[in-house]
């Protein structure tokens, strides 16, 4: 059975920095068009950042040139590693497959971990 599990989550002040680790475990797990998404209180589900098979990389347009996603093939993990954290990207962190930013998906979704930026 596949599983995700998200760690690295936790509490910084504006301006700091984290790093969220997805590592993957089960049988058939692929890391491949792997995504990251957050839901802040209150609000719906987003994706945030998402890394493709061949290397491309999309991010929302909040966390350009702040967030980094990366594989890390050897670990089957993928990281996401966030700069100059805001108070608004406090949130709930998933990682799943990209294709669960589709609407009308059944993905199932883990527990995440949790960041919370104060100013």
């Amino acid at each position: 059975q596949v599983q995700l599990v998200e760690s690295g989550g936790g509490s910084v002040q504006a301006g700091g920095s984290l790093r969220l680790s997805c590592a993957a475990s089960g049988t058939g797990v692929s890391l491949g068009n792997i995504a990251w998404y957050r839901q802040a209180p209150g609000k719906q589900r987003e994706l945030v950042a998402s890394l493709a098979w061949n290397g491309v990389t999309n991010y929302a347009d909040s966390v350009k040139d702040r967030f980094t996603i990366s594989r890390l093939i050897a670990k089957n993990t993928v990281t996401l590693q966030m700069n100059s954290l805001k108070p608004e990207d406090t949130a709930v962190y998933y990682c799943n497959p990209a294709s669960c930013a589709s609407s009308g998906s059944t993905c199932s979704w883990g527990q995440g971990t949790q960041v919370t930026v104060s100013s």
